[in-house]
């Protein structure tokens, strides 16, 4: 049976301080009421804090990092389901955790039941499990204990935390299909130019005709494909090890969400799912009573991009010298000229003919040439582009027009919801064009293949019908 250490008053305003055994809490508090005492602080005894971590640790199973998001919006919405049904908090945890598949959730659960059980409230619990319990979800339950309401800060950290998933489901929507078509495409012709272009080739040698042209370069490709195709898988993880390593410093690190903010079309949708996360993120925090620089430090720790980390660390360094939001906000979102950010953009445009080098190395010169104007080019659009705010003109003005009126949540709420429409409308606009982007892309590939291998046939059939002849 559990002991429970209690503060209470007398009759006559003395305060009490005891220890007491019961079945669970509510027991306790009866018996200390039927003693003639009013309870003010009830809490497990810290001793038994030990023995239940123990028994904690035997439950828990190997997991490594944090769980995932769809994970937390189906916690976050049942917990928010039994609160509203009035179930303690510490009976709701330990539900959920034993439904909880084996995992990081789970873990964090057990250390949450452990560290309540053991007189730790229930922020000061989840804050002992980063791994799964965020900055930004320990500070608004933090903010509900103090203004007892719990319960609505419950759900609406379940409806922050599915407007989050359901935006970055979109995105990553939006993603998935054209990087599936590519990879399966360069599988595709991966096998035709190691397995069928180079019977093709023997039989063409056979006969000993002068191929076309684009016969040639078939063939010069399959070449290079069968003697170079261990550099299919090495030069995408190289790519990924060369950006992870540029992103370690600060600058680098800066430079690459810049790049990624400047793209043609993607750099519109990074920038507005930035928007829609950090204001909805911010909003949501501002609702719940998390003091202004405690939310801003949250949202930018939360924001994933270097640039808006940049702009939320300036309107706090504002904020605490007595400034507005909108003001600094405004004055900060340019980003300035990167070089970073640049070299991405001519190392990206480069790529293009330095593929030539693949095929045909001796064309070199040609390629340096090709390089120098592709360079030029990507340089150009970032120089062109560098100056352009990342934060629109709305999102000030609005953030400006709730600080005035006190509703600064409500109108950040309003710029996650509008900047969360535009994501979708421009994930669906990109899937439109990018679909027959990539039949016609297909379609050319298979006419260049069909084409390459039939003019020498055709040619190889007119010289056997004439023999014949």
């Amino acid at each position: 049976m559990p002991t429970y250490q209690f503060e209470a008053m007398d009759p006559q305003g003395q305060e009490i301080k005891d220890v007491i055994e019961a079945a669970t809490q509510d027991d306790a508090q009866a018996t200390i009421r039927s003693m003639g005492y009013f309870v003010t602080k009830i809490s497990v005894q810290k001793q038994a804090k030990g023995a239940a971590a123990s028994s904690g640790k035997n439950r828990k199973s190997f997991a490594i990092g944090g769980a995932s998001g769809k994970k937390m919006v189906t916690f976050t919405r049942q917990l928010s389901i039994l609160q509203d049904a009035g179930l303690p908090i510490l009976r709701s945890l330990k539900i959920l955790e034993e439904q909880s598949k084996p995992g990081a959730l789970k873990n964090g659960l057990i250390d949450v039941c452990d560290e309540i059980e053991g007189g730790s409230s229930l922020s000061e619990a989840l804050a002992k499990s980063p791994k799964v319990f965020d900055r930004l979800y320990v500070n608004m339950i933090k903010a509900g204990e103090a203004g007892g309401s719990l319960e609505v800060i419950l759900r609406r950290l379940a409806e922050f935390k599915e407007r989050t998933q359901s935006l970055k489901n979109k995105v990553i929507g939006a993603m998935m299909y054209p990087i599936m078509v590519v990879l399966f495409t360069i599988g595709i012709l991966t096998f035709i130019m190691l397995k069928i272009i180079p019977e093709f080739q023997k039989m063409f040698e056979e006969f000993g005709i002068e191929l076309p042209a684009m016969t040639k370069l078939l063939m010069a490709i399959s070449d290079r494909v069968v003697k170079l195709w261990f550099l299919f898988p090495l030069v995408p993880i190289a790519m990924i090890l060369f950006i992870s390593l540029v992103c370690k410093f600060r600058a680098g690190r800066m430079g690459w969400h810049l790049f990624l903010l400047k793209l043609p079309v993607l750099g519109k949708l990074v920038e507005k799912a930035n928007l829609a996360r950090t204001t909805r993120t911010l909003g949501a925090l501002v609702a719940s009573g998390v003091p202004i620089i405690e939310g801003l430090t949250i949202t930018r720790e939360t924001s994933g991009n270097a640039m808006f980390e940049k702009v939320y660390a300036k309107v706090t360094d504002s904020i605490r010298e007595g400034e507005t939001i909108a003001v600094p906000m405004k004055e900060h979102s340019y980003p300035g000229f990167h070089a970073v950010a640049g070299f991405f953009f001519i190392l990206t445009m480069s790529l293009p003919p330095l593929s030539v080098l693949f095929i045909q190395p001796e064309q070199w010169f040609y390629v340096f040439y090709g390089c120098a104007v592709m360079s030029l080019l990507g340089g150009a659009w970032y120089f062109l582009n560098y100056k352009k705010p990342v934060v629109e003109d709305l999102v000030v003005n609005m953030v400006a027009v709730g600080e005035e009126t006190g509703e600064l949540d409500v109108m950040l709420y309003k710029v996650a919801d509008y900047y969360e429409e535009e994501v979708e409308q421009l994930t669906d606009g990109m899937m439109k064009m990018i679909e027959p982007l990539m039949i016609i892309f297909l379609g050319l590939v298979v006419l260049f293949i069909v084409a390459s291998l039939f003019m020498p046939l055709i040619a190889i059939i007119s010289g056997l019908t004439a023999n014949k002849k």
